[in-house]
């Protein structure tokens, strides 16, 4: 079926004001479904996730991520001159994104108040670490800050060793997609109603929601969940095993039904006999000993092929040189090969789910800073090319 209808927000335009990963990524997810997406940076450096190692000439690597699709205006909002771009910017603008801190918003005129006199529809996300209201609502924060303070880190690890960040600052990405469905859900609610909308996003709180097992499961035990390492507290076996060809593979076995299959495969009669998890989480080291063994016997592909012949759920623990080599990846294009805005080969993640009214937007290249200030101020703003001219002289453009 031809696709013609186009994506959901085409016509939509953003203003990212916002830096680094959380935010940004809330702009970029809006932009794969077709928002015009312009990024405001300060002058010079842009902004500072461009400078994250490993760099490529002088920009980081996983800029050409971040930066996808949007267009750069680089205004100095220390300046009045700049301020001013800024809320004539609003003012062409339905979706205002930042995460600075409220004395921030009140220094560069971006309190919600401010932006519903530029422009009446404004739907605004504030995604900070902490939200704008209560005790800790002016306090800095990181996704490893929002992380600690929502239990993540307390429960990554072993259980004799310290609390543990995760692979990645999940919080960020977690906070950035959650960022997405509540702007598309502040966008519905100002098309019902007329009116604009705010959200208030604190950083921890879609972590809080993510981990939704922590607080029942204290108020129902008395004790906050601890560290387990690889295991599972309510399933065994659920771990990472060690191959024969010294790679890794995944095996969570969560159903009687799944542990039978297994259990055949392992060709261990007493084992057979621990019918309910009940009785296999009694005999939790037996039981891993034996899944550990089996695997440590057979290479991984081998492994695989037996595993998902019998249903088994399983599956290798990647690298990201694996994950780009590989064959459903490559048939599902989630790793997509492009052109930086210097020509040069480069790979990037593509956009998440398929649908069946509409493609994703084709998304141009990460942009310099300020790559696009002049079309953004003279086609957008109206400025006349004498009067952007001046304003870079004076240092509040580039």
């Amino acid at each position: 079926m031809e696709k013609s209808t186009p994506p959901p927000l085409t016509g939509i335009r953003v203003l990212d004001v916002s830096t680094v990963l959380a935010a940004p990524l809330t702009a970029a997810l809006l932009g794969e479904l077709g928002a015009d997406v312009i990024k405001v940076e300060q002058p010079g450096r842009g902004d500072p996730a461009r400078q994250y190692p490993p760099l490529v000439d002088g920009t980081a690597a996983t800029w050409e991520q971040h930066g996808l699709g949007k267009r750069s205006v680089a205004i100095d909002l220390h300046t009045s001159a700049g301020i001013d771009l800024l809320h004539s910017l609003i003012k062409e603008c339905e979706i205002v994104i930042t995460n600075f801190r409220p004395p921030t918003l009140a220094r560069f005129g971006l309190e919600f108040d401010d932006l519903t006199r530029l422009r009446k529809d404004v739907v605004m996300l504030h995604l900070t670490a902490f939200g704008r209201t209560g005790p800790y609502s002016d306090l800095p924060g990181f996704a490893r800050v929002v992380e600690a303070f929502a239990g993540l880190t307390h429960r990554t690890g072993h259980p004799d060793g310290s609390p543990m960040f995760s692979g990645y600052p999940i919080a960020d990405g977690v906070g950035g997609i959650y960022g997405a469905f509540a702007v598309m859900s502040a966008l519905r609610q100002r098309d019902l109603t007329g009116q604009p909308q705010l959200v208030d996003l604190g950083l921890y709180e879609p972590m809080l929601r993510m981990m939704e097992d922590s607080i029942p499961a204290y108020q129902a035990t008395g004790a906050s969940p601890g560290r387990i390492g690889n295991d599972n507290p309510s399933i065994v076996p659920n771990g990472l095993f060690r191959t024969r060809d010294d790679r890794w593979v995944v095996l969570p076995v969560s159903t009687d039904q799944m542990w039978q299959r297994l259990v055949k495969l392992l060709d261990n009669p007493e084992l057979s006999q621990l019918r309910t998890m009940e009785h296999r989480l009694a005999r939790r080291s037996e039981v891993n000993k034996a899944v550990s063994e089996f695997v440590a016997s057979h290479d991984l592909d081998e492994l695989l092929v037996l595993l998902h012949g019998a249903g088994l759920a399983a599956g290798p623990v990647n690298t990201a040189e694996d994950i780009v080599r590989d064959q459903h990846i490559v048939a599902r294009g989630s790793v997509l090969h492009a052109r930086d805005r210097h020509g040069r080969e480069t790979l990037l993640v593509a956009p998440a789910g398929r649908y069946s009214g509409f493609d994703h937007v084709d998304r141009s290249p990460a942009p310099e800073v300020g790559e696009h200030t002049n079309d953004i101020l003279g086609g957008l703003v109206g400025l006349p090319p004498g009067q952007i001219d001046q304003l870079r002289d004076r240092g509040v453009i580039q």
